[in-house]
């Protein structure tokens, strides 16, 4: 846990603006969280006619934002925002501001933004309906054209690009009461302010207000493009009413089946995800590495530490030929990392995998979660950058599992884990070199019996293979680790995986 901000980050966002935009802070946005926290809550869904819900995904897809009527497009600036109308799935709308010399000012709805296409309904359209969320737009790639960067839009969702990324996993401000029953909350942000960014600015800022029946929060992002984006996020949330888990910063991503999937998938393309696993760096050094799955059964997996230097959902793979998908490009998909900055105290990284059956859905979730809830009205403050990007050799700057594959081995009652390790320092060792494979089972020797484990050279990628066999004697979810070390040096981030029953 953090203050918000720190003073160094103010003093940097005053240079980058405009005269008199700082007069609007995040000191302000808290201010209207807190006192709604206070309140009964309100929800706005009924602020969309109940015809506009109804209407096709086409009809909905139909209704585009004009160009020409970006905000800050007669500003030649090089951040220009775009709005994104209510329907279909988007029930709510969200209060617009925009920050700049002249104070706060709300940015009015107005059907002559949009351009409806085939639909026929513009003149039902209320007059005072407002935007269901946005998109930011910058010249990511070149400078002569302006791409989509950031896009703000359903609840409280986000998500981000690099420059070599296509839209992939999403990120949301918190997570409430994930996979408990009755069923997870899902906070929205009620009001965005916008502020108006200087000539040749190189960030974009601006603020948000989080609502939901158990929640409040105040959000304040700095979004700085390049071929890594980076989302610098404060925030400060109070609670209504108690909760059972709070996740903060959490990522949201699709896993339908990989090399790792023992289940035979009807489709021709080889794997199927958006993000293929979560890694983790321990305030210790470790790093740990987590494939991802599609289990048959909602799983939960904790990892307890203290103030952790960062997680995150991490497309690895970046090989087509994995996935042979020429429509979606999963190869492109950007990894999201969340790296806190202050203290964030005891508690655990979760990861969430829910049982698909269907590329459609988004089945992952990551999050933080502290050991300790504040009560209802103290405020629970954090701040963290979150980074999207493509491939990062310091995320693990050591060795790394690039292949994680298993079947049913080649005796009764055995899983079969062949795991390929790759990175600089592995390809430098010759094939006699004394690489010692370090496997684990966190339940004991009890829980299973390891065979047939060896490690040898990869002479084709000149990494290290680690393959064995686990024998479950007990019908338990089984916590296995490996890693490779030499001398008594570790070479590589930790494998974890679940083998389930």
């Amino acid at each position: 846990m953090s203050p918000l901000p720190c003073a160094c980050a103010v003093a940097l966002i005053t240079l980058l603006l405009p005269a008199a935009t700082h007069a609007f802070g995040i000191e302000d946005v808290a201010a209207k969280a807190q006192a709604l926290a206070q309140q009964p809550f309100h929800d706005p869904k009924d602020q969309v006619p109940e015809w506009l819900i109804k209407i096709s995904y086409d009809q909905w897809r139909d209704i585009r934002f004009r160009p020409d009527q970006a905000l800050w497009a007669d500003r030649h600036s090089p951040f220009q925002v775009q709005f994104f109308h209510p329907g279909l799935y988007y029930q709510r709308t969200v209060a617009m501001n925009v920050v700049d010399e002249h104070g706060v000012q709300p940015i009015p709805f107005s059907t002559s933004r949009f351009d409806y296409g085939k639909n026929t309904f513009a003149d039902r359209i209320p007059a005072d309906l407002g935007y269901a969320g946005f998109r930011v737009h910058y010249p990511l790639k070149t400078p002569t054209r302006l791409d989509e960067l950031i896009v703000f839009l359903g609840a409280s969702y986000f998500r981000a690009v690099g420059r070599d990324q296509l839209f992939g996993l999403s990120a949301r401000a918190l997570a409430v009461d994930t996979a408990f029953p009755p069923g997870e909350e899902f906070p929205f942000f009620r009001e965005f302010w916008l502020v108006t960014p200087a000539r040749g600015a190189k960030q974009l800022v601006l603020y948000a207000l989080l609502d939901s029946p158990s929640v409040t929060g105040a959000y304040h992002f700095v979004v700085t493009p390049g071929r890594q984006t980076v989302v610098a996020v404060d925030s400060t949330v109070f609670l209504r009413k108690p909760v059972r888990r709070l996740g903060v910063a959490p990522l949201t991503s699709m896993f339908y089946f990989g090399e790792n999937t023992l289940r035979t998938v009807p489709d021709f393309r080889p794997e199927v995800h958006d993000s293929d696993g979560l890694l983790l760096n321990f305030v210790t050094g470790e790093w740990l590495w987590r494939p991802l799955d599609n289990p048959k059964a909602l799983a939960v997996n904790s990892f307890q530490t203290r103030s952790p230097r960062g997680f995150g959902l991490v497309q690895r793979d970046r090989d087509f030929s994995h996935y042979e998908d020429l429509e979606t490009r999963p190869d492109l998909r950007p990894s999201a990392w969340v790296a806190p900055r202050g203290e964030w105290g005891e508690g655990a990284v979760e990861l969430v995998e829910i049982p698909t059956d269907s590329e459609l859905n988004d089945n992952i979730v990551s999050y933080w979660t502290p050991a300790r809830l504040p009560n209802p009205g103290d405020p629970l403050s954090y701040s963290y950058a979150l980074s999207w990007y493509g491939d990062d050799p310091e995320r693990p700057p050591g060795g790394r599992v690039v292949g994680s594959r298993q079947d049913y081995g080649t005796m009764p009652n055995v899983h079969r884990f062949v795991l390929d390790f790759a990175g600089p320092t592995l390809a430098s060792l010759p094939p006699d070199a004394q690489v010692r494979g370090v496997m684990s089972i966190r339940n004991g020797e009890e829980a299973a019996t390891i065979l047939d484990q060896h490690v040898v050279k990869n002479d084709v990628t000149g990494g290290w293979r680690l393959s064995c066999q686990i024998q479950p004697k007990i019908a338990q979810p089984l916590e296995l680790r490996a890693f490779l070390e030499r001398g008594g040096d570790t070479l590589t981030e930790t494998w974890s995986y679940a083998v389930v029953p």
